[in-house]
């Protein structure tokens, strides 16, 4: 049975990206989950999976060696799948160095502890061992012009001190597998949509406020641009690149569903309305008047768009779903998920979690 270690594996893509791996492979793998729990951490999302024989959650920091590296003494590591990583840019702006902790010491922490359990006296690696770092679009900068694409031979460039620690950590990934040979893929992906993602989000927050009759914050002008993509189509390209992909490469993973900020609303919008029943009493107050300019956050990177050519060439991997069909699938998720929302916005969430851990 082939054991993964997933860091960040509470939080939105990475609890996707375990339950996608359970669909697929079922009892055929062991997964073992190590998340510290931040605000953007919750053990809610994977409620419907904590109960399975291959499945371990431990509570620990990606930054803290001593609990990293047993781990690894204590479990046969066949694959590392590391999404942890603080990554929200207006957070970044305020607090950057707790992203150049988490996202690049942690990394390191990451790094240090697979290549001393995988490596053998010789300085060659165990068979069959492989670690896949999950990075962004963001590292490439901001595209100005129509028709530029982010390729993974796009120079980086980042604008943001959350960007900016996710190079830091590309570099330090890039220079283990030149340097050591360590067997390892950096996936670099498109905004990410869907189910458990955190309502600070734009996708999250629009939904949530719009149900409220709250303010729907814009920032600028509305008209930057992102490459969205449905996170379970994201999960299933990072299992594809590991499995299937070219050691030492980089693989960008993008949803060919470019859209304006504005545009996202305004579909949401549209969304909403088409999707609730006339009697719900919600429906009336979901309108444009809710749509609210702020002021443009600091360096705001204006365009991004990844050309996903190369994991389409190499593996076959393609976005399967198109956006007026993914925000109808979330949607329907939140729907069904009110619950949740509710216990992540009051953070009652985080209090029942460390009241556990307490005892």
């Amino acid at each position: 049975m082939r054991t993964y270690l997933v860091t960040g594996g509470a939080g939105f893509i990475g609890s996707n990206y375990i339950h996608y791996m359970f669909k697929k492979y079922g009892d055929d793998i062991r997964i073992i989950n190590v998340d510290k729990l931040t605000y953007a951490g919750n053990l809610e999302n994977l409620r419907d999976v904590e109960n399975r024989d291959n499945y371990t959650f431990v509570r620990a920091d990606i930054c803290d060696s001593e609990a990293i590296n047993k781990i690894f003494d204590e479990n046969d590591i066949d694959r590392v799948v590391h999404f942890a990583a603080e990554s929200h840019v207006d957070r970044s702006i305020r607090n950057p160095e707790v992203f150049v902790k988490t996202n690049v010491l942690g990394t390191l922490v990451m790094l240090n502890a697979a290549k001393a359990a995988w490596e053998l006296e010789d300085g060659t690696f165990k068979a069959d061992k492989k670690f896949l770092h999950v990075s962004t679009d963001e590292v490439y900068g901001s595209l100005e012009n129509e028709g530029e694409y982010f390729y993974e031979t796009t120079p980086y460039d980042p604008h943001s001190p959350y960007s900016a620690s996710k190079a830091s950590s590309d570099m330090l990934v890039k220079a283990y597998m030149d340097t050591y040979k360590f067997p390892a893929n950096i996936t670099n992906c498109s905004n990410n949509y869907g189910p458990y993602q955190f309502p600070e989000k734009l996708i999250p927050l629009i939904i949530n406020n719009a149900l409220n009759g709250r303010k729907l914050p814009v920032y600028g002008d509305g008209k930057n641009v992102r490459d969205w993509l449905y996170v379970e189509d994201h999960a299933k390209g990072i299992d594809m690149v590991q499995e299937q992909g070219r050691l030492f490469e980089t693989y960008n993973i993008g949803g060919h569903n470019e859209k304006q900020n504005i545009e996202i609303i305004h579909i949401i919008l549209d969304t909403l309305n088409e999707m609730l029943p006339d009697e719900d009493p919600r429906k009336a107050h979901i309108n444009e008047e809710l749509i609210t300019y702020v002021e443009d956050r600091k360096g705001h990177d204006r365009r991004y768009a990844i050309a996903p050519d190369k994991i389409k060439a190499e593996i076959g991997w393609y976005p399967e779903t198109m956006f007026a069909e993914g925000i109808k699938k979330t949607i329907k998720w939140y729907f069904e998920h009110e619950d949740w929302m509710a216990n992540v916005t009051s953070g009652d969430y985080q209090k029942y979690y460390e009241e556990m851990y307490r005892k």
